[in-house]
């Protein structure tokens, strides 16, 4: 092989993934779709002294108030049950019942919080900094739940795949 074949081969090795990678950024050919079954917290939402409660990496949060209702027992079972459904993560993740007066709850860890914006009958994804990454909201019909529990499930499973401080 001369060195023109040889050069013209080795920048062409170069040039052609570039050129490939520009047109498919041009026509738009990536993939749209998320991958989180979660939504993300907008405005973005940092509890303070969150350490004062001795976090694990991940939280899994409810807002609970003063008096607990039906539906409020309901969701808190809920979360009971995806922690069990965590499995060998379980280590990894805490339940974290949110609001300034809420009850003291076997398994869970209490954290006063008084902020507009996070809402009741929602599910947080809370990091071990504080920070309230996903949000997942609970309605009255168990089917529809049980499909946001595994949507938390698969991004919680990822996100602790992917973490480095777990």
């Amino acid at each position: 092989m001369n060195n023109k074949k040889l050069i013209s081969l080795f920048v062409i090795s170069f040039i052609l993934p570039l050129a490939l990678a520009m047109v498919v950024l041009k026509l738009e050919w990536l993939p749209g779709q998320m991958v989180n079954n979660g939504k993300f917290l907008t405005p973005e939402v940092k509890l303070s002294e969150w350490s004062d409660i001795d976090p694990k990496p991940w939280s899994i949060a409810l807002l609970a108030g003063e008096n607990c209702t039906a539906i409020c027992l309901a969701h808190r079972a809920h979360v009971e049950n995806l922690y069990v459904a965590l499995g060998k993560n379980k280590n990894k993740v805490g339940l974290v019942l949110l609001g300034e007066k809420s009850p003291a709850v076997e398994g869970f860890k209490n954290y006063p919080v008084a902020s507009d914006d996070l809402q009741p009958e929602v599910l947080y994804l809370i990091d071990h900094m504080g920070l309230v990454v996903f949000y997942y909201p609970l309605v009255s019909d168990l089917h529809t739940n049980q499909l946001t529990a595994k949507g938390l499930i698969k991004d919680l499973k990822k996100l602790l795949n992917y973490s480095r401080s777990s």
